[in-house]
């Protein structure tokens, strides 16, 4: 069998090893190919917070296939349609936010799979080899599929043992902006109510022998080493907008001041 970047995710999150990739929301195809020509296992394209239109994630989902990597994105609802769509453009898996259910958990792995095991609606779109390939890929995306639940809200935290028991999730990424104002502290990360949500989603997931995941948003490397020492196996550094206006930042504070 072959070890493609997508089964290897797969069988990094099934025996809990560590797995590093980085976001994309910038939706351009040279940064994509630059991000994806990097070091990253695997790159998020994220179609919650930003104005990508469909078209614009398949050619992200392609480049990063292209470049040998596996392309994840993050849908913007737990929507079967929009899940449907992004699968059937190649993507190896998914993250949905506001998972703040076991019905959530459940509806997410019913859209990312096909039946028995799913609903997922058959289709002959670019992954099923443009009609040319529907046995080989149904067969491949029950062995690959990768689907991440984002915990990002306090109903979420409530409800997270019931969330870990459901079967075909691969992994829980905490959402710390959303959690934070579901709690009534927008932002506040270190509030002590959020901390305190933040800490039991990792203690609960980790608990239960799941996969737990968290976006290193900055390019802060003591924190990233600090999650992977915290037990966190899936974990996201950075996005292709913040290293760019990092870059911008640091070196326009640098010309600010040489002409002083």
């Amino acid at each position: 069998m072959q070890m493609t970047p997508r089964r290897t995710l797969k069988r990094k999150l099934v025996n809990r090893e560590l797995t590093v990739g980085s976001w994309l929301s910038l939706g351009h195809a040279g940064v994509t190919e630059m991000m994806a020509s990097g070091g990253f296992e695997w790159l998020v394209i994220d179609s919650e917070h930003t104005s990508l239109d469909p078209s614009m994630v398949e050619h992200m989902i392609r480049t990063i296939e292209l470049s040998g990597k596996a392309p994840l994105v993050r849908v913007s609802s737990n929507d079967p349609s929009e899940i449907k769509r992004v699968l059937d453009a190649g993507a190896a898996g998914i993250l949905v936010p506001m998972v703040n259910s076991a019905e959530d958990a459940r509806a997410a792995v019913d859209a990312a799979y096909y039946p028995p095991r799913g609903r997922r609606g058959a289709g002959l779109y670019r992954a099923q080899g443009y009609g040319l390939g529907f046995d080989r890929h149904r067969a491949e995306s029950e062995e690959s599929t990768v689907v991440i639940a984002q915990i990002e809200h306090a109903d979420g935290v409530r409800n997270l043992e019931s969330i870990l028991a459901v079967d075909g999730v691969d992994g829980f990424i905490i959402g710390p902006y959303d959690l934070s104002g579901s709690v009534g502290k927008p932002g506040q990360l270190d509030s002590p109510e959020v901390r305190t949500e933040l800490e039991k989603v990792a203690r609960v997931v980790r608990a239960g022998n799941k996969v737990a995941g968290f976006h290193v948003v900055h390019s802060d490397r003591a924190l990233l080493e600090n999650k992977i020492r915290e037990g966190y196996r899936f974990l996201v550094y950075g996005d292709d907008m913040v290293f760019l206006a990092e870059k911008i930042r640091d070196e326009c504070g640098f010309i600010a001041s040489i002409r002083q």
